[in-house]
């Protein structure tokens, strides 16, 4: 069976990345923080990071970067997500898109894998929606009870249930497994 070591502390991705690539592949989750390059590229924030993180541990190593970004707020939160999330929340994002008829976001993600010496292979992965006028539903994490998908009228929090994996990152997963099962 081959192995994917996986580099987050993110227990939600964790669960996306293990429910789509097990049991085909073992997931060996490496919980390590890692300093990341100041960049609006998330691809270029994850092939820096995996390069440096598969030379400094001398193993395989797989990790995303992504973000949530709205048109109207110039891509804010971006690659920041994470960190504004825990700062505002959804609700501060809410308040800022007040009076805004501009809704448009984008969940985008970046999956690099990366062998020590060699250079990373990057997996993009996105989904384009709007943002609600109120948080609806309880289910999912982070963005989701804000976030409707192009397509739906429901919110992610609304629709997707307990371990339904984020479309974006779904897509991005699948391009990695396609790889890795020709190697």
């Amino acid at each position: 069976m081959k192995e994917i070591n996986l580099v987050t502390c993110n227990e939600n991705k964790i669960d996306e990345y293990k429910c789509l690539l097990e049991p085909e592949f073992k997931v060996n989750v490496l919980k390590i923080d890692y300093p990341e390059l100041r960049s609006d590229n998330i691809s270029e924030i994850a092939s820096l990071a995996a390069k440096q993180l598969a030379e400094n541990l001398g193993k395989t190593v797989v990790l995303e970067d992504g973000g949530f970004f709205i048109d109207a707020l110039k891509d804010f939160p971006g690659i920041c997500s994470a960190y504004i999330f825990k700062r505002i929340k959804n609700k501060g994002i809410l308040q800022l898109m007040k009076g805004i008829k501009n809704r448009k976001c984008l969940y985008k993600v970046a999956i690099a894998y990366c062998k020590p010496g060699k250079q990373p292979k990057i997996f993009l992965g996105g989904e384009e929606g709007t943002i609600a006028m109120e948080i609806k539903g309880d289910n999912g994490w982070g963005y989701d009870p804000i976030f409707i998908p192009d397509g739906k009228n429901k919110t992610y929090g609304e629709i997707r249930n307990k371990g339904d994996i984020n479309l974006f990152r779904k897509r991005a997963i699948e391009k990695l497994v396609e790889f890795l099962r020709k190697r």
